[in-house]
């Protein structure tokens, strides 16, 4: 399927010179949403996953409704201050600073096959972070699953190694 058909391009948004990719016109088509979904969900029984991983709040839209049809666990990747139980947590660069992300700490155990699932692959940051924690609890990234690339950002570069799925590319 032609996804970008079902993608809005918002110009100038959040700030001048940025071309926003809006994935809510694809959620809100029935058949396209299922369609992206379905595809991370083989590229996941191809990968033999026993988890998916999501950072907030996009990734929850992909990797949840991904690991429901897999009838497998979702670990919610947060900011700081967010999860109610112990964390561990990785301090990551973001274009203008640093932020930080948290899993539970009991979220993964040693050994499980890791999807980590995001709506966009943009400068590769969060999803990086988001890899880094994963593996300090454990777990197997076997691979990175998102419905937008944005190639001229080279987020790839930062996940090198690891099998990275996209829908679509914008370059």
């Amino acid at each position: 399927m032609d996804y970008k058909q079902f993608i809005t391009l918002v110009e100038d948004w959040p700030k001048e010179g940025v071309q926003f990719k809006d994935i809510t016109t694809l959620m809100d088509n029935g058949t396209a949403y299922k369609s992206a979904v379905d595809e991370i969900v083989q590229y996941a029984k191809d990968k033999q996953v026993d988890l998916i991983v999501g950072p907030e709040a996009r990734g929850f839209i992909v990797g949840c409704p991904v690991a429901y049809a897999l009838e497998i666990g979702f670990a919610p990747v947060r900011k700081e201050g967010k999860l109610p139980r112990e964390v561990i947590k990785v301090d990551y660069g973001l274009e203008y600073g640093q932020d930080v992300l948290t899993i539970h700490k009991d979220a993964i155990t040693p050994g499980q096959r890791v999807l980590i699932t995001d709506d966009l692959l943009a400068t590769g940051g969060t999803i990086e972070a988001t890899v880094k924690l994963v593996e300090a609890l454990g777990g197997i990234v076997v691979g990175c699953a998102f419905f937008i690339e944005l190639g001229y950002l080279n987020g790839r570069d930062k996940l090198d190694g690891y099998d990275v799925l996209t829908l679509m590319e914008y370059n």
